[in-house]
């Protein structure tokens, strides 16, 4: 077993479990250009103000007819011709045919379009070496969208695949999800900012570091508190302007059971504790719970169990209070160990690995080395965690584990 009792710690699925069901949904709306809604949650659901294709055109270069023209050998003159932006307007005689180009209008009376490689061109017209079907290479209006249908659901979040779309529907502004407002301090004597040069036992503010850029990748709104000192009263202040401006507050260190870890001291005095002991590692010592407006997420003192915390708890949690609907976790699969991995039975193991595919197209997984929860490289050397169950010990060569790929949230 770990090298400490386990049976007081929940698991990381009854911590989900609780951060979502104790929590609802901001429900604040606010108009926004579609040129500023790249990351944005839809509000309500999207309606489509017009057909697409807003009318009949032609899927490729051809002739546009009327079967009753068209026979094995006739030989029918070209009338005129349609392009794309500048349709056929004049009159069409009997027994001719239009030339017309793709995406142009079909025009009235069109019962298909023969493609240009199924016409033979001379002086005296045009001469068709196929019979053409009702309605062939013809796109009709509305086909992809109708006027009137749902495009986008509510709780979307707008991206690459959305916004092009919504574009070709003419649709300038949009209804959205104010962003979620998130507060976020460290906390720690040691702790220095980047760029600060270091006294002996200092160190770099490596997590707020991290969990801002986390933030921002989730397209939160970020009020960054700083560097907290180990003082009751300086992290009570926190408290309070945590509270008072955000929906969330975010705190790194101070959660453990080190005689200057004040966080859960002050929680437990300005708010209520949800679970604060995890049976996951890295990641052990992770507090949630509610101050009187916001809620609040203490995430470890060391690095790697930060990120590690935030990926698997505070991403999901972030999500659900966006409104994002369509949030889904990272897939887990199966993977082929190409290397021992080290563990003891009692926790839920996140470690960090490189997944690959062999010549088979099976997946194998190999560690990315040491796995201490300081060790921050292990993120850039590796593209995945293998994730171990709670009650497995070591891993040997050959066995299978599970592996969930990096999102974009640790590979953008």
């Amino acid at each position: 077993m770990d090298c400490y009792n386990t049976s007081d710690l929940i698991s990381i699925e009854q911590a989900l479990e609780k951060l979502l069901s104790q929590t609802s949904a901001i429900s604040d709306v606010e108009d926004v250009a579609l040129t500023d809604a790249a990351g944005r949650i839809t509000a309500l659901p999207v309606i489509s103000p017009l057909n697409v294709p807003p009318f009949a055109n032609s899927a490729m270069d051809g002739y546009a007819v009327r079967l009753q023209d068209i026979t094995p050998d006739a030989v029918l003159p070209v009338a005129g011709k349609a392009f794309a932006g500048s349709p056929f307007s004049g009159e069409w005689p009997a027994g001719s045919v239009i030339r017309i180009m793709t995406g142009a209008p079909v025009p009235a009376g069109t019962d298909a379009v023969i493609m240009q490689e199924q016409a033979e061109l001379s002086e005296q017209g045009v001469r068709f070496t196929a019979m053409p079907a009702q309605g062939q290479n013809i796109r009709l209006a509305g086909e992809d969208i109708r006027q009137g249908a749902e495009v986008l659901a509510a709780g979307v979040r707008l991206g690459t695949a959305e916004l092009p779309l919504l574009a070709s529907l003419g649709i300038a502004q949009i209804k959205v999800v104010r962003k979620l407002k998130v507060a976020l301090f460290s906390t720690g004597d040691e702790l220095q900012p980047v760029g600060t040069p270091l006294q002996e036992g200092q160190i770099y503010d490596t997590n707020r570091f991290a969990v801002r850029l986390m933030l921002e990748q989730m397209h939160c709104e970020i009020i960054d508190l700083g560097i907290i000192r180990d003082d009751p009263q300086a992290l009570r202040e926190a408290f309070k302007a945590g509270d008072l401006h955000a929906d969330l507050l975010i705190s790194s260190g101070g959660v453990s059971v080190g005689e200057a870890d004040f966080t859960k001291q002050i929680l437990d005095e300005v708010g209520k504790i949800s679970f604060w002991k995890l049976a996951m590692k890295p990641g052990k010592p992770f507090a949630f719970g509610q101050l009187n407006r916001a809620l609040f997420c203490g995430l470890p003192g060391n690095p790697v169990s930060a990120v590690v915390t935030f990926y698997q708890l505070v991403q999901p949690l972030i999500a659900h209070l966006s409104g994002d609907t369509h949030w889904q976790p990272p897939a887990r699969l199966k993977a082929k160990a190409m290397t021992s991995l080290k563990k003891s039975p009692g926790r839920l193991d996140f470690q960090r690995g490189i997944v690959s595919a062999n010549a088979q197209g099976e997946l194998e997984v190999r560690t990315t080395g040491h796995q201490g929860s300081h060790v921050f490289s292990s993120f850039t050397l590796g593209n995945a965690f293998i994730v171990l169950e709670r009650e497995r010990g070591s891993v040997k060569v050959g066995e299978l584990v599970d592996v969930e790929l990096f999102n974009p949230l640790l590979r953008f």
